[in-house]
């Protein structure tokens, strides 16, 4: 009897060490893996000068509680255009994507892709932000956790042979764009459009399907862009032919279902100031990518004011249907375009 009777002991004594019984034992530390899913190459500046070094500062400071892989180029399966429905669905933890991908389903976050609006990426990633939290936030994203907004610097084209030098030169060229507004824009000013995701650009161009692209230095060197052209053509002034935008989105439900402290950490390097970041370090890697153009001998272009009123003019169709479409859907379409210049502005003149 005193034998099972010290066994019994033993064993009770077991459960409360492991906490099963009882609340004598401290907690264990939680382990979270959090999948990351984008479309780039990890070499490319994003992937290594933004979302690794996110990815890095929430490992340190949840202290090693929270773990987060990335998976670039597509490696987890499906097509850019889907990877926001992964986040959706959790298919995969967190996603950096472009709204635009899916076309008419984000309408707000288009304002900041209208022609001639940015000045600076990182005065328009904060202005960006604050609308997204203003006017986004409850409306086109409500079904993720969105832990940034940001855009990239000013685009260009980018062309073969000739290139652009006019407005006249953009008649009936194939270029290829990202999202609908900017497509729109492509096709105002007389070029032939095709949609189509960043890592697709490459092939096309070496296979003629287009005959030139609209992206910001930035990811033309690891895309291997200044082999494939002849010409980039700039605009003078201080607003930017377009740019496009990005979120980085997390599932609504993982996120909900982290501890308190834990989404401390991934709040505590999300929002503002990070986008701000994300913003600025694109458009900080357009100089070595202008940079490796030139070192191609390519034809950089650079339009001047009086040829930029024209594609002003020419662009402000866009803007103007841009508007009409959004107050079909209910939205104020010009009280939305008047606040995001009027953010831009602020921040541009900070």
């Amino acid at each position: 009897m005193k034998k099972r009777t010290l066994l019994k002991t033993l064993a009770a004594a077991a459960l409360v060490t492991t906490g099963i019984v009882g609340h004598v034992a401290p907690s264990f530390a939680q382990e979270v893996t959090l999948r990351m899913h984008q479309f780039l190459p990890p070499q490319a500046n994003v992937p290594k000068y933004v979302l690794q070094p996110w990815a890095d500062k929430v490992e340190e400071e949840s202290d090693g509680r929270i773990k987060v892989e990335l998976y670039g180029a597509m490696s987890l399966g499906g097509t850019p255009p889907q990877l926001i429905d992964q986040a959706g669905d959790g298919a995969v933890d967190i996603v950096w994507t472009l709204p635009g991908y899916s076309p008419g389903r984000f309408p707000r976050a288009e304002v900041f892709e209208l022609p001639f609006m940015m000045s600076n990426a990182e005065a328009g990633s904060k202005a960006y932000w604050d609308l997204f939290e203003s006017d986004m936030k409850d409306q086109d994203f409500k079904d993720f956790k969105i832990l940034g907004a940001w855009m990239h610097g000013p685009g260009v084209i980018h062309a073969k042979g000739d290139g652009v030098h006019k407005l006249e030169d953009m008649q009936g060229l194939k270029l290829r764009g990202p999202t609908r507004v900017i497509n729109n824009l492509l096709s105002e000013t007389g070029a032939t459009p095709i949609g189509m995701p960043v890592p697709a650009i490459p092939e096309a161009l070496s296979k003629n399907v287009i005959d030139g692209t609209v992206i910001p230095y930035e990811v033309t060197t690891a895309l291997k862009i200044p082999e494939l052209v002849e010409t980039h053509t700039e605009f003078s002034g201080d607003k930017a032919l377009y740019t496009a935008v990005f979120v980085l989105a997390m599932n609504k439900a993982k996120y909900d279902s982290l501890p308190d402290d834990l989404k401390k950490v991934i709040d505590d390097n999300s929002g503002a100031e990070f986008s701000a970041f994300a913003g600025r370090t694109m458009q900080e890697y357009d100089k070595p990518g202008r940079a490796a153009s030139e070192a191609a001998n390519n034809e950089i272009v650079i339009l001047d004011e009086a040829e930029v009123a024209r594609w002003k003019e020419a662009a402000q169709p866009v803007i103007d249907n841009w508007i009409a479409e959004m107050n079909d859907k209910g939205i104020d379409g010009a009280d939305l375009y008047e606040r995001a210049q009027a953010l831009m502005e602020k921040y541009t003149n900070e």
